[in-house]
C-alpha cells in the first residue's frame, strides 16, 4: 500500500502532540518577570520534548522517504511508536511541574527507551526480508540507535540516583542527533 497516508497521519499526531506540550506552559495571573519564575522547568520540559518530537519527525520524514509502500506490520509498527511519542506530553508535563523529582523524571526516560525501542522496531519492518535495501544499506548497524538506548536504560535508575544525571543523559542523546543523520540522504543521492 502507498505510504502517503502513514506520513499524513504521523504528521497529525506529532503536530497534536507538540500542541498538547505547549498547552502545559500556563500564563501567569502577574505581570512581573519573577512570575514567570515557576514556568521556568515546565518551559524547559517543552523545549526538550518539542526537540525530540522534532528529532523523530524529520528522521521519520527521512526514513519513509527511502521507502516505495508500506504493509500491515509497518502501519502496526508506526502506531506503535506514535503511541510512545503521544506519552511524551504526559510525562514532560508531569517532570516540569514536579521540578524534575525521580518518579516523573524516570518514566520520562521510560518513555524515551520505548520510543527508541519501537522507532527500532519500525526500521526492521521497514528492511525485513530484503524490503527496501536502499533504507537498509542507508542505516547500516544504526550504532546511534542502539547507544541511544543503552543510554536511556542507563539514565532510567540514575534518576533515583540523582536526576541532573539522568536528565543530562537526556540532553546528552538529544544533542547526538540533533546533527542531522544524512545516510539516508546520502543513499538517495548516490
Amino acid at each position: 500500500m502507498n505510504k502517503n497516508r502513514l506520513e499524513a497521519f504521523s504528521d497529525g499526531v506529532l503536530a497534536v502532540a507538540i500542541t498538547i506540550m505547549v498547552l502545559e506552559l500556563k500564563v501567569p495571573h502577574g505581570t512581573a518577570m519573577a512570575d514567570l519564575a515557576p514556568l521556568v522547568p515546565v518551559f524547559l520540559c517543552y523545549v526538550l520534548s518539542f526537540i525530540f518530537v522534532g528529532i523523530y519527525w524529520n528522521n521519520h520524514h527521512h526514513m519513509l522517504h527511502a521507502v516505495k509502500q508500506v504493509d500491515g506490520r509497518v502501519l502496526w509498527a508506526n502506531l506503535h511508536l506514535l503511541f510512545w511519542l503521544s506519552m511524551f506530553p504526559f510525562t514532560a508535563g508531569w517532570m516540569g511541574e514536579n521540578h524534575f523529582s525521580p518518579w516523573p523524571v524516570a518514566t520520562y526516560g521510560v518513555v524515551l527507551l520505548m520510543a527508541a525501542i519501537a522507532y527500532a522496531i519500525l526500521v526492521l519492518a521497514l528492511t525485513r526480508r530484503g524490503r527496501n535495501p536502499l533504507l537498509a544499506a542507508a542505516l547500516g548497524t544504526d550504532f546511534k540507535g542502539k547507544i541511544s538506548i543503552v543510554l536511556y536504560a542507563v539514565a532510567i535508575p540514575l534518576a533515583f540516583v540523582n536526576t541532573w544525571i539522568a536528565c543530562a543523559i537526556y540532553v546528552a542523546v538529544a544533542i547526538m542527533w540533533l546533527v542531522p543523520d544524512r545516510r539516508i540522504e546520502k543513499a538517495l543521492t548516490e
